[in-house]
């Protein structure tokens, strides 16, 4: 699977504008993917304003993103604020390659310490989608830290697990660390995609990164707002769970 992580700086606020940067990434490359994945909230950045730029299925994010999964025809994974009845969601967006919205992860643990539970809604449903018979769990910055969510995706048989983020400089040792104990104990592919650049408050420095399910950090880059391209071969998820049956020792979930 060929997979492209956009690592870039979000305009603050500037879905617009935000929109022209990536323009202008993707232009770099005229490499084909299957997968292209962006950070948490991709259009805004990790705003608390979120009655404001919620959208329904008609909103700039959703058409953007559509539009793009189409004309590159490939698989597309992106943050953006969801706004349903009532409630917002922190969500991330599977949009296949033919535009369609292929499933919908409402992100389950909001970032208290920020004041996130405050502006958006939690839901307690994991999300496993596929890309040509591969499995893939969605996940979101802050559920990182629970792991308890990444054995339920491990139970499902997951070839791999994707987690956007929005994650500051000051604790990026937790990411790194964290995506690396994701795949270790989960035995899967885990992609992790951070953000870049400044926001209201807070630096960000990416660290967007693959581990493979032993572990080994497969691609890892810091600083560059870039795509970052990789191929992985998601046929080794069952090879390495078959000679270390690990997962099959789980006890207590």
């Amino acid at each position: 699977m060929k997979i492209a992580l956009v690592q870039f700086a979000p305009r603050w606020e500037k879905p617009g504008e935000s929109i022209i940067t990536i323009r202008e990434l993707l232009n770099k490359t005229t490499n084909k993917f299957d997968l292209i994945v962006f950070p948490e909230l991709s259009l805004t950045g990790f705003t608390m304003n979120a009655d404001k730029f919620a959208e329904e299925i008609d909103g700039i994010s959703t058409k953007f993103f559509i539009e793009l999964a189409q004309q590159l025809h490939t698989n597309i994974f992106a943050g953006l604020i969801e706004k349903s009845s009532e409630h917002n969601y922190n969500s991330l967006v599977h949009i296949d390659r033919n535009g369609l919205i292929n499933a919908r992860y409402r992100k389950i643990h909001p970032f208290s310490y920020a004041d996130e539970d405050k502006h958006y809604t939690s839901l307690d449903e994991i999300v496993v989608t596929q890309i040509d018979q591969v499995k893939i769990g969605l996940s979101i910055c802050y559920d990182l830290r629970f792991p308890e969510l990444y054995r339920l995706y491990a139970k499902q048989g997951v070839e791999i697990i994707v987690n956007i983020a929005n994650w500051p400089i000051t604790r990026i040792e937790h990411w790194r660390t964290l995506l690396k104990a994701r795949a270790i104990e989960n035995q899967c592919f885990m992609i992790g995609v951070n953000r870049v650049g400044t926001d209201s408050t807070l630096q960000y420095n990416g660290y967007s990164s693959i581990h493979d399910p032993m572990g080994k950090e497969i691609v890892s880059i810091s600083n560059e707002e870039k795509i970052i391209e990789c191929e992985i071969d998601t046929s080794v998820v069952e090879e390495i769970r078959k000679k270390l049956p690990f997962l099959k020792d789980i006890k207590l979930i």
